[in-house]
Order: C-alpha cells, then structure tokens, then sequence
C-alpha cells in the first residue's frame, strides 16, 4: 500500500474499529476528488468515520445539520446589508470549507438538497449572483437514513449521481464490539487523532492518481460496462457519461491505493462496482421483483469482458 495511505488509514483506524474497507473506500472517493453518500441505520458511525477523516487531515471541516426546516441559505451562505458602506457584504455559509459532512441529508427538503448541486459539479456557489470558489481539496460527506425510515425525503436522481459512491457502514463483527466495549469502558473510544497529511499533500496524491496509466481497451472494457447499463431490460435510466468518468477516475485511484502506476482490469471492475449502482434507476418490474442495483452491476460485470 502507498505510504501515505497507510498513514491516513492508520490514523482512522485509531477512532474506527473494523472497518478497513469502509475506511479504504472513502480514502479512494478522497483521492478521485468525489463524493461520497453515507447510507445505514442510526448510530452504526456514519457520522464518527467522517470526522474520523477530516481530524486526520489538516483541512478546514464543517459539519450540516439537515433538519425539515434547514434552508438553502443556510448551507451556501447570505448577504448582508452593511448600513456603514450603504451595501451587501457576503457572508460564506459552511459549504464553503475543505470537507463538508451534510448529516441526515435526506431528512432536509429538496429545496434544501439543491443547494449542494452546483458546488458539488462546479467546487463554486453562487450568492446573490457573486459566485464563490470552495477551497480545495474539496470533498462532501453527506449521511443519510434508510429512505424507508419516518420524516426522510429521497435524494433525486440529479444529486445521487454527483456522489461517486454510496457506501454502508454495518454492524460492526463479534470481535470489533467487543474491542469496541473495552475501548467504551476505559474511556478510549473517541481516540484523539491528530493531523497526519496536509491539504498541499492530498492536492499532490491526486495529481498522481490523475497520472495513473490506463490502457486504451482498459477504456474501452469502461465504456462497455457503462453501456451496458443502458441496454439492460431492467434499468429505466443507465448509467451517465458522469458515472463513466468517476468510474475511470475511481480504477486510477484504487491502482494508487496498491502503489502502481497503471490500471488492470480488476481495477475497472472494483471502480465500477463501486460508483455505478446507486446511479442506476429499475424498472418497476425489476423493483417489484427485487432485484438490486448491486446484483444487475455484478451481473454485466460477468457478461462484459476485456476485449
């Protein structure tokens, strides 16, 4: 593993106990410069993983609250009238820091959910007509509850697709709550984690993610995966030219991870497991006989091969 991954894995791993490959997975969303959807029931940590990483960071963090009564301005920012200057001076809302957690994303209205469209594509917001840069690295954090829960509002289609993935923390296994209880009850389950890698550090692990080889029928067995979505008898809405460059950038970062420097294609299969099934919209037949996102990816994954 690459150096400095292993650093910034270790120090999560300090405030979050057995999961590696929920820790590794955002590590990567962190490396392509995406975003990443936190889905799970309460209290299983969604939230503790994503301060986990940005106190591992030296990065400027702020945390979004979303409530039914949260508003747009409360996520982009306002103007103010300055009666001194006789005009409007902008004050930046949260949005405007390195990494953002929405917290309970779905539990917001959609008016309120638009507010991160534009800064999620565009690393800008846009107040009063005074559009205003987000510092970089950037990177949103959103959690949400099961969309079946009491008082949740889904995301829509728009905003689901400028996650790059969608991941679910789960219960953590027998041996991890045990350790988890011992760490409770001497009072070290919140471990102090200090900064372990700057802003200028994960600005240049990107830019070295973004050298990574990738082969030209490496792009084109991509390409098919995509394709493939849309032709499927069971998606309504395949995959977009969006969710094809995630998933490129995503096989980039997953080779970094292993320190090389170019892809194979287990590389594009694992991106494409990882950024395509949440983009996906079924069919009402394929709802109805329950087939998920995850299945249908995994099933063009064995019909598509590397030409």
């Amino acid at each position: 593993m690459n150096e400095k991954v292993a650093k910034l894995r270790g120090s999560m791993e300090k405030r979050i106990v057995g999961k590696e490959q929920v820790i590794d997975r955002l590590v990567i969303s962190l490396l392509s410069g995406g975003h990443v959807l936190l889905e799970d029931v309460p209290g299983v940590g969604k939230t503790s993983l994503a301060k986990a990483l940005s106190d591992s960071l030296s990065l400027s963090f702020s945390r979004i609250q979303c409530t039914p009564d949260t508003t747009p301005s409360d996520i982009t920012g306002f103007s103010v009238y300055d009666p001194s200057k006789a005009s409007f001076n902008v004050l930046p809302g949260p949005i405007v820091n390195n990494i953002v957690l929405a917290d309970e994303l779905n539990r917001t209205s959609p008016k309120s959910q638009s507010a991160l469209l534009e800064v999620m594509e565009e690393h800008r917001v846009t107040i009063d007509g005074t559009p205003i840069p987000v510092p970089e690295p950037f990177m949103v954090i959103a959690t949400q509850n099961p969309s079946e829960m009491a008082g949740t509002y889904p995301i829509p289609e728009s905003q689901m697709d400028r996650f790059m993935m969608k991941l679910s923390v789960g219960y953590p296994d027998t041996e991890a709550s045990i350790d988890m209880t011992g760490r409770f009850l001497t009072g070290h389950l919140h471990e102090k984690v200090e900064p372990v890698l700057s802003g200028e550090d994960i600005c240049a692990m990107r830019e070295e993610v973004a050298a990574v080889t990738i082969k030209e029928e490496l792009r084109a067995y991509a390409v098919n995966i995509v394709e493939a979505t849309r032709k499927n008898d069971q998606v309504a809405c395949g995959a977009s030219p969006r969710a094809l460059l995630s998933m490129i950038r995503c096989s980039q970062a997953i080779a970094y991870m292993d320190d090389r420097n170019y892809c194979v294609p287990e590389d594009i299969a694992m991106a494409a497991e990882l950024t395509l099934p949440h983009r996906l919209v079924l069919t009402t037949e394929a709802k109805m006989s329950r087939t998920t996102k995850d299945f249908l990816v995994r099933q063009i994954l064995e019909r598509v091969k590397v030409s």
